[in-house]
């Protein structure tokens, strides 16, 4: 005869309504009753990835102490301090998860209380295995559409610049086929990654192919441009903070570190980074937890880290801009990623590829790419690299041809003047043709302000 256990295994599969979530799940039990605790261990243990018991709030307390929950399911009345009691107290140290109250008292005030400590759902007692099973499915969907959408905000936010291609590197050069074949051999395994190389090299690109081929593929992938969020907000926009931590506070938030529980972080721009925050950066790498502003309590992880950046670390450390520790700490495997100039054959392909998907996004006819086009897009420099192309095609989409002064700048390198001298007669033309506006020539560029700041300052010098 099956047992109850293998009955629930079974209708769990049969059940989309409760698969796959809480198949992924980790829910702490809290409740001073053996039989309230073996019920609720028979209907979510075959269901759930973790469960963990705890007969009484202390017993709760370092539970959550030494591990992540998705959920805990706590009974109200309890010796020594009842459920709502105890909730408020966890949420005031720092304590994120969803909270189900079980209680067998169904008054106002009982209500009132809960739903000011932080709980997201009742269950009153007695109740089946199915109410309970709703009540953590709803939990599981909210929780999921809440990092959903802040994690989809995030990337609206902090990306500007929006890509095609974002899952996967183009191209057919040595160069790059290189870069796949080592990413697809670090992919399973745990290890951070370093990648480096020019702005609008595909970074990001390479960080998510790092995700989908990962064994993380189905949890979040989360980007953070560490340059784009202010020193005094990275922390907590990282971390996470308690209500009241700072002025301005007016509810707690879980940091984009809990955001990608399970998943990826990438940390672009890592050499941005305030010292302040490489520090703690260094104890959340060592530690695998993080403590949220204002927080008494570390919250426990579990992320595979993926960093990038532009700079050179070694030189960013030697002028004592970036830990020597933290470095050594995150570059595990460095990946580089060659600039366009370097994937002979590359620029051509991308372009016949940004055109057919550019055309279609903006409802606007295809540019041919004719044998001037070609001979122009292989001999051009890109110091925007693949961004630049990206935005050089979409002009050529809305001019209807390619512009006259990318075919002219690629003729002078045919002409024998060095890669160095193209690019530069290029930024200082589009500069001029920008009346000296700095910001909208690195717009038009694909590049940052702050490469078009030092090329100057070099070319100056």
């Amino acid at each position: 005869m099956p047992t109850e256990a293998a009955r629930a295994s079974r209708d769990t599969s049969a059940d989309p309504e409760f698969g796959p979530w809480l198949a992924q799940a980790s829910i702490l039990i809290v409740d001073d009753e053996p039989g309230m605790r073996n019920f609720l261990m028979r209907t979510l243990g075959p269901r759930c990835k973790r469960l963990e018991l705890a007969a009484d709030t202390n017993e709760a307390s370092q539970k959550l102490d030494q591990h992540h929950f998705d959920i805990v399911i706590l009974d109200n009345i309890m010796p020594r301090k009842n459920g709502v009691e105890w909730l408020a107290e966890q949420r005031a140290i720092g304590f994120f998860a969803d909270a189900i109250l079980m209680t067998a008292y169904a008054d106002l005030e009982t209500a009132i209380q809960a739903l000011r400590a932080g709980a997201v759902d009742f269950i009153l007692k007695p109740f089946r295995s199915n109410q309970l099973l709703n009540a953590v499915a709803r939990c599981l969907d909210r929780i999921r559409l809440q990092r959903e959408n802040y994690v989809l905000r995030y990337e609206l936010k902090a990306a500007s610049d929006h890509m095609l291609l974002r899952d996967r590197l183009i191209g057919e050069s040595a160069a790059i086929a290189g870069v796949r074949e080592t990413i697809a051999r670090v992919a399973p395994l745990p290890t951070s990654v370093l990648l480096t190389g020019q702005s609008g090299t595909g970074k990001e690109v390479a960080a998510r192919s790092l995700h989908a081929l990962s064994d993380r593929a189905g949890k979040p992938f989360v980007p953070v441009n560490c340059g784009a969020i202010p020193a005094d907000m990275i922390e907590s926009e990282l971390f996470g903070h308690l209500k009241g931590a700072f002025t301005g506070a007016d509810r707690g938030r879980e940091g984009l570190f809990q955001h990608a529980q399970g998943g990826t972080l990438f940390l672009d721009e890592i050499s941005e980074m305030p010292p302040a925050t490489q520090a703690k950066l260094l104890r959340v790498l060592e530690d695998r937890r993080v403590r949220p502003v204002g927080s008494e309590r570390e919250v426990p992880v579990d992320l595979r880290f993926v960093f990038a950046t532009n700079a050179e670390l070694e030189k960013e450390v030697q002028a004592g801009r970036f830990r020597a520790d933290l470095f050594f700490r995150i570059n595990v495997m460095h990946i580089h990623l060659p600039p366009l100039k370097e994937r002979d054959g590359d620029a051509v392909e991308l372009a016949a590829l940004f055109m057919k998907k550019l055309s279609a996004q903006l409802a606007m006819p295809v540019v041919p790419i004719d044998n001037a086009a070609r001979r122009a897009l292989a001999s051009y420099a890109w110091p925007g690299n693949v961004r630049e192309l990206r935005n050089l095609v979409e002009r050529a989409l809305i001019l209807g041809r390619f512009p006259e002064s990318f075919g002219s700048g690629a003729a002078a390198a045919g002409e024998g003047g060095s890669l160095a001298d193209v690019e530069r007669r290029h930024i200082l033309a589009v500069l001029a043709a920008c009346n000296g506006q700095r910001e909208e020539a690195a717009r038009q560029l694909g590049v940052s302000r702050k490469t078009i700041d030092r090329k100057l300052a070099a070319w100056d010098g």
